[in-house]
């Protein structure tokens, strides 16, 4: 099974499949924290649901009450089962910890070069690397 080593930002192990976009993510006023619809319309992922999902975007953007949406997210059983990002920033890093959502960055080859929506696998934020299932 292939293995892609990366850094360790929220630790545990949680598994899905993969939800994937290129459009960075501010959870305050894009996600509906009660049900993890993308509720912007000009975001990418615009009436896809992040829920039980692996979320793979580049990076969190906007408030800081976005680590809170988040939490949100975790309490309303609407949360991404694991996130994946290329370079992690505070919001969505407090975020994930506070939820215990496992989320690893700057793996060692680009997200976007091996993953596609739907693919099924394991990040382990423990460990720091996300396997293919």
């Amino acid at each position: 099974m292939t293995i892609i080593q990366g850094r360790t930002i929220s630790r545990g192990q949680a598994s899905g499949k993969v939800l994937l976009t290129k459009d960075p993510i501010s959870f305050l006023g894009t996600v509906n924290p009660k049900t993890g619809e993308i509720m912007d319309p000009n975001h990418e992922l615009y009436q896809k649901n992040i829920k039980d999902a692996v979320l793979v975007f580049p990076q969190g953007k906007g408030s800081t009450v976005g680590s809170y949406v988040i939490y949100q997210l975790k309490k309303n059983n609407a949360a991404p089962a694991a996130m994946i990002n290329l370079e992690c920033e505070p919001i969505v890093a407090v975020g994930a910890i506070i939820s215990e959502i496992p989320l690893v960055d700057k793996l060692k080859t680009n997200p976007y070069d091996l993953l596609k929506d739907g693919d099924e696998v394991l990040v382990n934020g423990t460990d720091g690397f996300i396997q293919f299932l």
